[in-house]
């Protein structure tokens, strides 16, 4: 029975133990040598493989790319294999559950870290020949080959970082135990500081996770303070047990409130949340494009999972009491408003996307908020999560693309200025096109699936408040429409705000004269993954492929709630 069981177990968590792997093996590998050891008083010497002067096979540092790209894509394939074929019973201890909702998210961090593995072999660069400067090089050459030995050097070191950070994801979208959650939630955000600011030879990336890591910590140890509480209150963390004793409470628990609005301060910071946004822009545009499209979609990811497990699992509104409807509700408004508002007066495309990613966090805010209405009941509520989890699986398409675009004119200086996009069309038609489509798809434009994404979460609010309000006029309709109404008329007003400055990114590859270089700024491979997304984004928009999506989103909706 033990050995039946332990064999299910590793199935279970098939993903988890590719990645592990993968960063033992990343460890391992590029330090194997020649190093032997001498057993004392012989002359007889044992190979121990570690040290030494490394084997030509090891030396080469493209190695850790690869091998990072190998376990992730192997990864993703034992996890869509579940996905097609999930589990009767994922139910690993009182800690780990592993079921629809669970799976699909692990695809998206895992598709995101794919992404950015094959982005970082062109934005850090592995060169196995790389020369060493000598004193006839001059002050430019010198400091290129200095820059290509310093980044052969840490090619092992940023890769373990990116398989820590899926490790940690795919965890904790397993967990059902708020112990569990931010043990692997910590473990994510300790990988994401460090990658935030991995490139510290730039002071704004120094800067970047100075500042990341600072408000993270504040928004950690809040969170953690607030489940210690939630501790104190029921005397378990295991999900089902606040759940349970969440709905038994005849009037309000000041201590469970008080927990669950510690743990809302730590989880809105991950999604970007306003007022827990602030250090947010300042990542993105101090990080590589490469890493700061991750945050902007596997950890935003893997925020909202962890606050619809609180808000939705664990702190469902009872009828009538819905404490925290209004502060959310107030929060999601703030957050798309201020976003879309900052995102017009910048100049930095990351900067942009930064802003635009926190608008987009409101929107899906927005959704949720709904469910605390105390109207949405069963149906309403795995609409708007079936909204909110597609969404969350587009937005890989649509907002990663235009990072691995920046990412590809990153290294001439070309992502932090508007600039660098001038004549992208004449250098580049097909990135320019495709950059444009991603535009287009997070202004939620027609046929593409920004645009179906937000029709469902715009629908599934607009369900929740149906059948109120009076319709003799417009006056007595709009004030007695159920307040839950207006956030679907702040999601569409705040989209039609955000083509501003979606367009005008369109208007400086399309009409601005190239400054620049002639050459496309990017290689074949990372051409051709960009406009795949671009096409992927318009086929998740309409017909068979976005039906199988959000088929996949409403079973990972309903095994959340069952």
């Amino acid at each position: 029975m033990t050995s039946e069981l332990d064999g299910i177990d590793v199935q279970l968590l098939l993903p988890e133990l590719i990645m592990t792997i993968g960063l033992v093996a990343i460890i391992i590998f590029p330090n194997l040598g020649d190093a032997r050891f001498r057993i004392p008083l012989t002359s007889f010497r044992l190979p121990v493989l570690i040290g030494g002067t490394r084997f030509a096979a090891t030396r080469d540092p493209r190695i850790p790319n690869r091998i990072a790209l190998a376990t992730l894509l192997t990864s993703l394939i034992a996890s869509l294999l579940a996905l097609f074929d999930p589990p009767e019973s994922g139910l690993i201890g009182r800690s780990l559950e592993v079921d629809q909702f669970s799976i699909l998210l692990s695809n998206v961090f895992l598709a995101v870290l794919i992404l950015c593995t094959i982005s970082a072999a062109q934005r850090l660069p592995a060169d196995n020949r790389a020369p060493i400067p000598s004193g006839e090089d001059d002050a430019e050459s010198e400091s290129a080959k200095t820059t290509a030995l310093y980044d052969n050097r840490r090619q092992a070191d940023f890769h373990i970082l990116l398989l820590t950070l899926g490790l940690g994801m795919s965890l904790m979208a397993k967990s059902t135990h708020l112990f569990m959650l931010f043990v692997c939630l910590e473990l994510a955000s300790l990988s994401s500081y460090v990658l935030v600011g991995f490139h510290k030879e730039t002071g704004a990336g120094g800067e970047a996770g100075m500042k990341y890591f600072i408000v993270g910590s504040v928004a950690s140890a809040a969170g953690i303070y607030g489940m210690s509480l939630l501790y104190l209150w029921n005397g378990s963390l295991a999900v089902e047990d606040l759940s349970e004793s969440w709905r038994s409470m005849e009037t309000l628990d000041p201590l469970a409130a008080s927990g669950v609005g510690l743990m809302l301060v730590a989880f809105g910071f991950k999604v970007g949340a306003a007022p827990f946004h602030l250090a947010i822009p300042d990542a993105y545009s101090g990080a590589s494009s490469m890493v700061a499209g991750v945050l902007a979609t596997a950890s935003k990811a893997m925020g909202f999972a962890a606050l619809i497990r609180l808000l939705v699992i664990i702190a469902m509104p009872m009828t009538g009491a819905a404490f925290w409807f209004v502060t959310l509700a107030g929060i999601s408004v703030i957050t798309m408003t201020w976003g879309n508002l900052a995102a017009l007066s910048s100049e930095n495309p990351k900067r942009v996307l930064a802003y635009s990613s926190v608008a987009h966090a409101g929107y899906m805010l927005a959704a949720i908020s709904a469910i605390g209405s105390g109207l949405a009941g069963q149906t309403g509520t795995e609409l708007i999560l079936t909204a909110v989890l597609f969404h969350l699986c587009v937005l890989v398409l649509f907002k990663m693309g235009p990072f691995m675009v920046l990412s590809s004119i990153e290294r001439e200086g070309g992502s932090h200025d508007f600039s660098g996009l001038h004549g992208l069309s004449s250098r580049d038609p097909l990135l320019a096109a495709s950059m444009f489509v991603f535009m287009l798809s997070l202004a939620g434009v027609p046929p593409f699936s920004g645009f179906l994404s937000k029709l469902l979460m715009i629908n599934g609010i607009v369900t929740v408040s149906a059948g109120t309000g009076g319709a003799s006029t417009v006056l007595s309709w709009a004030t007695s429409v159920e307040p839950v109404f207006w956030l679907a008329v702040a999601v569409v007003l705040n989209s039609a705000l955000s083509m501003f400055y979606y367009l005008r990114i369109g208007m400086v590859m399309f009409f601005e004269p190239n400054e620049g270089e002639s050459g496309s700024p990017v290689n074949p491979m990372v051409r051709g993954i960009v406009v795949t997304l671009a096409i992927l984004s318009l086929a998740f928009g309409i017909g068979p492929s976005s039906e199988l999506l959000i088929g996949f989103a409403e079973d990972a909706a309903v095994a959340l709630m069952y």
